[in-house]
């Protein structure tokens, strides 16, 4: 049984980089970077390593448990969630894996200060935590982003057979069988000798997004450069949030042009129609957990510019029942609206005809937080590592929300924008 760790301790530090912070951390097991880049909805970044518990076999029950209502890391992957509308398929990655960590950096960006956490069972081994914690400011490494660590990306399928599984989906959306479906293409590919997931973070450092990630547990690692929330929950107000991505034009090197692009996408009846329907969808599922009559969308069709990419996203907003917790809006609501389609649960059953298993893609990475509050991303822009043989092997998806007017050239070609980043962080092209 896992002890909880009722106390707590925290000091106040100076600014430093939490990437070269966490560049010291990188090759421990349990290395753990929540990057964001410090605008309005990522103004905090944490950093931890030396979990005290780890679990990659548990349900989602076990965040029920009190020792594990803080300081606690997960990732849902997208699979899990699906399995009921899917079936039983071969797993690709673990369920839910779990690591809760006595020890924590937390830097917040506005004001420049990095507070240092530690948990315990009493006071004085709350203020070890923190020591160790604290230690980690010092052991800072280099955040300089190094070469390409992979020669290429290697496409799952032709081009081709994603054209034609867009078509099959507009077909089925004519004969009425649903609304939209998000369908991916998929790349793989291997580190070079010597390279390590890091570094693909590293390289990824001038395009930081809201919800940037890296985790090492084991043989496993994963970077994220997702600018999607999936759920946020605050215990104390019982106040959830959701903000659904739909919606999608690249960026251009021409600030001219990148605005037509962006007022293009604003405009677009296309788009603005297939982000609705994940709006009703992401109202549908909050609706489960909350307080009648506080379901509301604060924010339609609101413009994000990215690195790479202009969005367009809502906010959907509620108040939870009482009682509700972490695992129960994770069920309520996942997998997220944006990845799957209208009607949830059929877009699941065209997804799984023409994808295999997703893996983390698409899933979730929830942190919560020494209050109990939940901050869960969508990951999307999101590569999947395991190490066999002394080599990191990955795997990375990107795809395109398709709805009744959808051409499949213009899907293909806006999977290959959403995968720019990543492919230019891992081979350099």
């Amino acid at each position: 049984m896992i002890q909880p760790l009722p106390a707590t301790a925290t000091r106040l530090r100076p600014w430093r980089d939490p990437l070269a912070v966490a560049a010291g951390l990188s090759d421990r097991d349990g290395a753990l970077a929540l990057l964001s880049d410090g605008g309005p909805l990522g103004r905090r970044s944490f950093v931890a390593a030396d979990p005290d518990w780890t679990d990659e076999t548990a349900g989602l029950d076990r965040l029920r448990d009190p020792a594990l209502a803080r300081g606690v890391v997960g990732l849902y992957a997208y699979d899990a969630g699906a399995r009921p509308a899917t079936g039983p398929r071969p797993p690709v990655w673990p369920d839910l894996m779990l690591a809760r960590y006595p020890a924590m950096l937390a830097f917040d960006h506005p004001t420049r200060t990095v507070t240092v956490t530690g948990r315990g069972v009493d006071a004085a081994a709350a203020a070890r935590a923190a020591d160790r914690a604290a230690r980690w400011l010092d052991g800072a490494g280099t955040a300089a982003a190094p070469p390409p660590p992979a020669a290429a990306l290697t496409p799952e399928a032709a081009p081709d057979a994603y054209l034609a599984a867009v078509a099959d989906v507009v077909a089925r959306i004519a004969a009425g069988e649903l609304f939209q479906a998000n369908i991916a293409r998929a790349w793989t590919g291997a580190l070079n000798p010597g390279a390590d997931p890091f570094d693909v973070l590293l390289r990824l450092a001038g395009r930081a997004a809201a919800y940037g990630a890296f985790w090492r547990l084991g043989g496993r690692a994963l970077v994220s450069n997702s600018p999607e929330l999936f759920l946020t929950f605050d215990p104390a107000s019982r106040r959830i949030e959701t903000r659904p991505i739909k919606g999608t034009r690249p960026r251009h090197p021409d600030p001219r042009r990148d605005a037509l692009l962006a007022a293009e996408l604003a405009a677009s009846a296309k788009d603005r129609a297939e982000n609705l329907m994940i709006v009703d969808l992401m109202r549908n599922d909050l609706s489960r957990l909350a307080e009648p009559g506080t379901v509301a969308v604060e924010r339609l069709f609101g413009i994000e510019s990215h690195p790479t990419v202009h969005h367009l996203v809502s906010t959907v907003a509620a108040t939870a029942r009482p009682g509700a917790g972490v695992a129960d809006l994770l069920a309520a609501a996942f997998p997220p609206g944006s990845i799957t389609g209208a009607p949830k649960h059929q877009a699941m059953k065209v997804i799984a005809a023409h994808e295999g298993p997703r893996g983390p893609w698409c899933g979730s990475l929830f942190h919560i937080g020494d209050a109990g509050a939940l901050t869960a991303s969508v990951l999307i822009r999101t590569a999947a590592f395991e190490r066999a043989a002394g080599r990191w092997r990955f795997r990375t998806l990107a795809g395109a929300g398709i709805v009744a007017d959808s051409d499949p050239a213009a899907e293909l070609a806006e999977t290959e924008v959403k995968i720019l980043a990543l492919r230019e962080a891992l081979t350099g092209v």
